[in-house]
């Protein structure tokens, strides 16, 4: 509308101004008796003022025309070559697009005819002069060396990287210098070559190797390569920025830290990776299941001199898994049982505290089996036989878990064999074996 509304006065100005200019030639040559007098002896050439004024005029058009047409003339070849590389151009630039549009249907012979065809378009000498050259010539490798990979033809892939990273289109063209870094990133990981992902990563500009795409792919290398650590440290860092959606996080977080749990060999090792996760990680109760159970592994290699180390790590489990214990009632029934699991290695030694908190807890959910099972072992273990064999009968009726249940036949066993009651004590342990 308001282009319109503009047209339109710029018409009726142009109509104003001829118009004043034909009142003004009116009014100057209406009634102008003026004549000029040529002499060329033995000649004289009366002639009008007007005719003068309006030759002269004609013939500063006619000049003008004829020095625009000779320009035009002499231009004629620079614009025929000019629009030969326009045509060329046009022809390079679309093959690019029909190869980026065949390699997104999956057409990847078509995307790589399509990309070699534009690299020789780029290599005519007209196309010196184009403007982003160098960005198309480096596409063009780029999606020649994607159709190649999704061929499988890692020769083909490799050359057209190559070409693709000289430094020279690097200089001219940065950003799809760093997409051809991050693409090969990605084919090394496909390919499982470490190595080779791991320099192209440190290829990267400091500002790209920052970006979410970058630190996906940075995981993945660690990940592949067996670098938990370095994998968490990126992992937490694409969480920070949102990289994936919460749940996603944390199970990839989770995920990550027991495996930098079963990778340690020592409790000195696993007491420094569960130093370094922090206080919301060591609140998850599969992570301090899985530290805890990992620290019992340990303590179960020690042979019978070890009593100070065992004690030492039983203390330990129970500091870590104290905080899942404040929360035992919000537990599912599988985190209820690794963690019934985890703790009773902890149990011998207990001190009066923990006894007194396994005991609270248990007269707060009395038909628990598991706090039944847990109650019944430390009062074991403080041979107060008749509680310790009234909480492990309940227990063995409600228990589903064959491990514990077998456990909880082999200590009701040893309580019978406590009370003199082999009958009783014979029975246990055949039940107990039963369930091997």
């Amino acid at each position: 509308m308001r282009r319109r509304q503009g047209g339109a006065m710029r018409s009726v100005f142009w109509f104003l101004g001829l118009a004043a200019l034909a009142v003004a030639l009116a009014l100057l040559v209406g009634h102008n008796q003026s004549t000029i007098t040529l002499f060329w002896p033995p000649y004289r050439f009366d002639v009008s003022f007007n005719m003068v004024l309006f030759a002269l005029v004609a013939g500063f058009v006619l000049l003008h025309a004829g020095l625009r047409a000779i320009s035009m003339l002499r231009d004629l070849p620079a614009q025929a070559q000019r629009w030969r590389a326009q045509q060329v151009e046009r022809a390079a630039v679309g093959a690019v697009m029909d190869a980026l549009s065949h390699q997104l249907s999956g057409r990847f012979v078509r995307a790589q005819a399509a990309a070699l065809h534009a690299l020789e378009q780029l290599k005519s000498g007209n196309s010196s002069q184009w403007p982003r050259r160098h960005q198309l010539k480096l596409l063009a490798h780029l999606l020649a060396a994607e159709s190649a990979q999704s061929l499988r033809n890692a020769e083909q892939r490799d050359k057209h990287l190559h070409a693709a990273l000289h430094p020279r289109l690097a200089a001219k063209a940065p950003e799809a210098h760093e997409g051809a870094l991050l693409r090969a990133v990605r084919w090394a990981v496909e390919d499982r070559d470490v190595e080779a992902a791991r320099s192209r990563l440190a290829e990267l500009p400091q500002g790209a190797a920052r970006r979410i795409q970058a630190l996906r792919l940075k995981l993945n290398v660690a990940r592949l390569g067996g670098a938990t650590s370095e994998a968490l440290d990126t992992a937490r860092l694409l969480a920070k920025h949102g990289a994936f959606s919460p749940d996603a996080s944390r199970s990839i977080v989770r995920g990550l830290v027991q495996d930098a749990l079963r990778e340690a060999h020592d409790l000195t090792q696993l007491r420094s990776v569960w130093e370094g996760l922090d206080a919301t990680e060591r609140l998850t109760p599969e992570l301090a299941v899985a530290a805890a159970m990992r620290a019992n592994s340990f303590a179960s290699r020690d042979g019978d001199g070890a009593e100070a180390a065992r004690q030492a790590t039983a203390e330990l489990v129970r500091g870590w898994l104290d905080p899942v214990w404040d929360h035992f009632e919000s537990l599912d029934e599988t985190q209820q049982l690794r963690l019934t699991r985890a703790l009773e290695p902890a149990l011998e030694p207990i001190d009066a505290e923990w006894l007194s908190r396994l005991e609270q807890r248990q007269r707060q959910m009395p038909n628990n089996p598991y706090l039944q099972y847990l109650a019944g072992q430390a009062c074991m273990h403080y041979q107060l036989w008749g509680k310790a064999s009234q909480l492990l009968g309940q227990a063995s009726h409600s228990l589903r878990d064959q491990t514990l249940l077998r456990r909880c036949w082999c200590a009701m066993a040893r309580l019978a064999e406590e009370r003199g009651d082999e009958p009783a004590a014979h029975e246990a342990w055949k039940k107990a074996a039963l369930l091997e």
